[in-house]
Formats: C-alpha cells, sequence, structure tokens
C-alpha cells in the first residue's frame, strides 16, 4: 500500500512538473508532430510486406510490449478505476481506430492524398475539447485555427488532385476516432503522466489486437523486405508509443487546442518525407503554404482564451 501511494506522489509530481514547464510542453509536442508526420510514409513501407489488418495489429502489439516493459520496470500501480473509460477511448481512438482506418485509405491513396486528415486534425481536436472538456479559445485562436486549417486543406487537395473516394469515408472516419482519443488523452494527461496515459492505452488493446495479430498473418502475405519491417518498426516505436508519449506530455503543458495547432505543420512535413522516402513530386506551393501555416501556428501559441 505504501508502495502505491509513494508512485501514486511520485505521478503527481511528475504531472505538476510537466504543467509548469510550457516551453519544454511545447517543444516536446513538436517532437510529436514530427514522429507523427513519418506515420504514412512508414505506414506506406509497411504495407510493402505486410497487409493492413496485420500491420496495424502487429504494430499495436510491439508498441504494448514496450510500454508494458517500461510499466512493468517503473512499477507504475494500475490506474484508478474513473480513469479506465478515458484510457478504452484513448484505445480506441489512437491505437486502433486512427492507425487501421489511415492503413485502410493508403492502400488506395497516396500519402498527400492522406495529409487531408492531418490538416484537419487540430481544429478537429481544438472542437472535440471545447466540447468535451469545456475549453473556451479566444476569437483571434479560432480565426488563426480557421485559416491555417484552409491553408492546409487547400493545399493537400490541390496536391491530390481534389478526388473523393472510399479512401476519403475512411480518412473522415479517421479523423474524428482519433481528435476524440488525443482529447481524451490530453484530460488523462493531465492526472497521470502522459506516457502512462498511452502505455495503459496500449496494454488495454493486447487482449484485442495479439489474437488479431495471429489471425491475420495467416489470413495476409507477409514478405520482408528492408522498408517494410523499417515501416512497421517506425510506426510500433516512433508513432505509436514515443510519438504520443511527448505528445501527450505537450499537451499537458501547453493545453490541448494550443498543442494540437502545432499538428498543422503535420501534413508539410509528411509531403516533405513523401518526397525524399517515397519519391513522391512536391510542388512549387509547398513553401507558400509552409510559411502561411507557420504564421497561423504562431498566432495561435499567443493567443489566449
Amino acid at each position: 500500500m505504501r508502495v502505491q501511494s509513494s508512485a501514486t506522489t511520485a505521478s503527481r509530481i511528475a504531472v505538476a512538473t510537466e504543467r509548469h514547464r510550457p516551453g519544454l510542453g511545447a517543444l516536446q509536442a513538436a517532437l510529436g508532430v514530427v514522429a507523427f508526420s513519418l506515420t504514412f510514409p512508414a505506414t506506406a513501407w509497411g504495407l510493402e510486406g505486410f497487409g493492413p489488418w496485420s500491420l496495424v495489429a502487429v504494430r499495436s502489439v510491439l508498441a504494448a510490449v514496450i510500454a508494458g516493459a517500461a510499466l512493468l520496470a517503473l512499477r507504475v500501480p494500475l490506474p484508478a478505476r474513473r480513469h479506465w473509460s478515458g484510457l478504452a477511448v484513448v484505445a480506441a481512438g489512437v491505437v486502433l481506430g486512427f492507425p487501421l482506418l489511415t492503413t485502410l485509405a493508403l492502400e488506395a491513396s497516396t500519402t498527400a492524398h492522406a495529409a487531408v486528415v492531418v490538416g484537419l486534425l487540430p481544429l478537429t481536436t481544438a472542437l472535440v475539447s471545447a466540447l468535451r472538456v469545456g475549453t473556451r479559445p479566444s476569437r483571434t485562436f479560432w480565426a488563426a485555427a480557421l485559416a491555417g486549417a484552409a491553408a492546409v486543406l487547400a493545399f493537400t487537395v490541390q496536391q491530390s488532385g481534389g478526388a473523393l473516394s472510399t479512401a476519403d469515408v475512411y480518412l473522415f472516419a479517421a479523423l474524428l476516432v482519433c481528435a476524440a482519443g488525443y482529447t481524451e488523452g490530453g484530460r488523462l494527461a493531465r492526472v497521470m503522466p502522459g506516457w502512462h496515459v498511452i502505455g495503459w492505452a496500449l496494454v488495454l488493446c493486447l487482449p484485442l489486437t495479439v489474437p488479431v495479430a495471429a489471425f491475420a498473418l495467416t489470413q495476409e502475405p507477409v514478405h520482408l523486405t528492408p522498408h517494410s519491417v523499417t515501416g512497421l518498426l517506425w510506426v510500433a516505436a516512433g508513432s505509436q508509443f514515443l510519438g504520443l508519449v511527448v505528445w501527450y506530455r505537450g499537451m499537458a503543458a501547453v493545453g490541448i487546442p494550443k498543442a494540437s495547432q502545432l499538428q498543422l505543420a503535420q501534413p508539410l512535413l509528411t509531403l516533405v518525407w513523401s518526397v525524399l522516402l517515397l519519391g513522391e513530386h512536391l510542388t512549387v506551393a509547398a513553401p507558400l503554404t509552409a510559411a502561411a501555416v507557420l504564421v497561423c501556428i504562431a498566432v495561435t501559441q499567443r493567443a489566449r482564451g
């Protein structure tokens, strides 16, 4: 009992430290965005050797093994019962829903087209946050957020030709479930360390992801290549665990709406990685859009509400 009490006290101190270092929090959120920007290219690599269900299930299992090992090594106590429903939302939205829906979309879509979803994610997250936790950003914040989202959306749609397909249905659904997971995770990260949030959410999914991974691997072809293995390892360790650890820590420090606006830069970073890693073509509109997005990010970071 004393050990659990000490661990709980340590968690509270860690959370308090995160919340009182907004500069570090913004940096952590930005590192999370960089990690997330590599997700789509890494997923495209992974799909070269794995089926969509195998890729999503195996990445979740691997990430859960990493998270579970860290939780056990540090003797982190189980979350309070009142937090498990929130962790279930994080698991459904961030661990399962978003990876599966975007992976299915990437089977028929380019990474540039898929970037539409992350272009709209900051605005959607801010909206869900306002409804869920009662945040009320200022009018300046909303104006800058809408402008940034519009710029990113226009750019990514123009890059993909503006065509609507079944992949778009997956992407818009992914947008909604991820915004819910981010919001709930950001709320929980204010009462427990951010890495505990994603760690327990990943472990919570193991009873589902382990049998799904085992079944999917027998039903979908597997071709191990340097690309497919690298892609799998990145989406598991980088995107699914480490990226979310720094992301939730950042949201706890600077707030959900402001942290979410840093993701306005994510589609542009994804397009850069797509050129470097996948050989996709990037038009001259990218620098102009990047400048507009950076201005919007600066405004939202300064806006109060």
